[in-house]
């Protein structure tokens, strides 16, 4: 199949171009640094020529709400128009796990409205939700650190290797399309704190963790939001493990 990977370049979208390539498949980059724009446009209709699926998988470059929501709409908009022109069978976007559950965060808030985009948008589709990856956890730590001590509150995650994302929106790929959502999360449930001493034990630099209910971005996010439920795909790859190939 060819298979076009929006966002390709990126964290998951390189690695899900690199699995499917092993796998036999065309699978084309698409990204503004390969020529194509999915906010103008430009460049979306050759890309797409013969394409058979499409993964979306690009992040807004704004965490702010309002610029997060334009990148998402805009960009499925153009998106899913071009896919129906150029006959896509199935596009396959990846989102949050719980995100429809916390409307007070505006970066949520647009990822819902892409996932709407892609629901009414006339295209088969599947939307693959995934936990926080293993790789936000330090940028995290930096975001909220105070001299030596780094603030964390003790929320609970379910956090996973971006590696194990990529595998499963590959997997969605070479699927037929859910009409729907599949969650997917990591085999353990963490709490942010305990996950920062587990980083600084396995990689110490100088700084302690000191538990802080109002620190980080998740700051006020309802516990248990980020963890999945019964329903998630629970990948192999445990964090200390990964703490320990990276």
């Amino acid at each position: 199949m060819k298979i076009v990977v929006v966002g390709g370049t990126g964290l998951i979208g390189s690695q899900v171009v690199a699995l499917l390539r092993d796998s036999g498949h065309e699978a084309v980059a698409a990204a503004p640094s390969t020529g194509v724009d999915t906010l103008t446009g430009e460049g979306l209709a050759q890309a797409l020529t013969g394409a058979d699926v499409v993964v979306d998988v690009p992040n807004s470059p704004s965490f702010d709400p309002e610029p997060a929501l334009d990148f998402f709409t805009r960009s499925e908009r153009n998106l899913t128009e071009a896919e129906k022109e150029a006959g896509v069978r199935h596009h396959v976007v990846l989102s949050i796990v719980g995100v429809d559950q916390v409307p007070d965060y505006g970066y949520y808030r647009a990822k819902v409205a892409q996932e709407e985009a892609v629901r009414n948008s006339g295209v088969p589709y599947t939307i693959v939700r995934a936990t926080q990856f293993f790789e936000f956890i330090a940028p995290v730590m930096d975001m909220t650190t105070e001299g030596t001590e780094v603030h964390l509150p003790s929320l609970r995650l379910r956090p996973m290797a971006s590696a194990d994302v990529a595998a499963d929106v590959a997997d969605a790929a070479l699927g037929e399309p859910l009409y729907g959502v599949r969650d997917i999360a990591g085999p353990e449930v963490e709490r942010l704190d305990r996950l920062g001493e587990i980083t600084l034990a396995a990689k110490p630099d100088g700084r302690s963790i000191v538990t802080d209910e109002a620190a980080s971005p998740f700051a006020g996010m309802p516990d248990g939001v980020l963890i999945g439920d019964d329903t998630a795909r629970l990948a192999s790859t445990r964090y200390e493990d990964w703490l320990k190939q990276s």
